[in-house]
């Protein structure tokens, strides 16, 4: 089974593409949303944000207090190597043993920070989705409801849209000029063994 990587910038449309590509029968491991679970599930890992953070990095509920931990780690480039060290050995884990339960020729693992975080060593290819800037702050801003300098911020702390594609092997454009769905199905073709 090959192990396919989905990356992009903030705001690229990474998930869109991972839908329709799960539209397509291909299981997604979505790499960002299984560390904030981990994050709150895994024992050892919260040992390690609570000494890293403090307590403060939870609420009383016990769910994240990402208010908290963003104000910390999106401005403090140590904090957040040192927050991204806990997780990311957590997840590299957790990917491999979710990659033995699948029975399909290619599985997608979609994760922003992918080669930030060294994950993309455990996959055979990358797929970058690539969008105009303007339209990725625009995308972030309306999705998360947040400043254009809070987007700019956490864009600086990613690799250029560019240094991802020059990494990867494949490029999905979602400009919203070219039609997504198509772009998918070749590919999909392609990682299946046949055109």
């Amino acid at each position: 089974m090959k192990k396919i990587g989905i990356t992009g910038s903030i705001g690229s449309g990474k998930s869109t593409v991972s839908n329709i590509f799960a539209a397509l029968g291909i299981p997604v491991y979505d790499a960002d949303s299984r560390a904030k679970s981990l994050m709150i599930y895994n024992t050892s890992l919260v040992n390690g944000i609570k000494q890293l953070l403090g307590s403060e990095a939870y609420l009383p509920s016990g769910e994240l207090n990402k208010t908290y931990i963003a104000s910390i780690a999106f401005h403090d480039t140590s904090v957040l190597a040192q927050l991204n060290a806990l997780v990311h050995p957590a997840v590299f884990g957790d990917f491999d043993n979710w990659c033995t339960q699948q029975k399909t020729p290619y599985v997608l693992k979609e994760a922003a920070l992918m080669f930030e975080s060294d994950s993309y060593k455990q996959l055979d290819e990358v797929i970058v989705v690539t969008a105009p800037e303007g339209l990725r702050i625009k995308r972030t801003m309306n999705r998360d409801g947040i400043s254009k300098n809070a987007v700019l911020s956490r864009m600086n702390n990613q690799l250029s849209q560019e240094e991802k594609l020059a990494r990867g092997q494949h490029e999905i454009r979602n400009n919203e000029l070219e039609l997504l769905i198509p772009q998918v199905i070749s590919l999909h073709h392609q990682l299946k063994g046949y055109s």
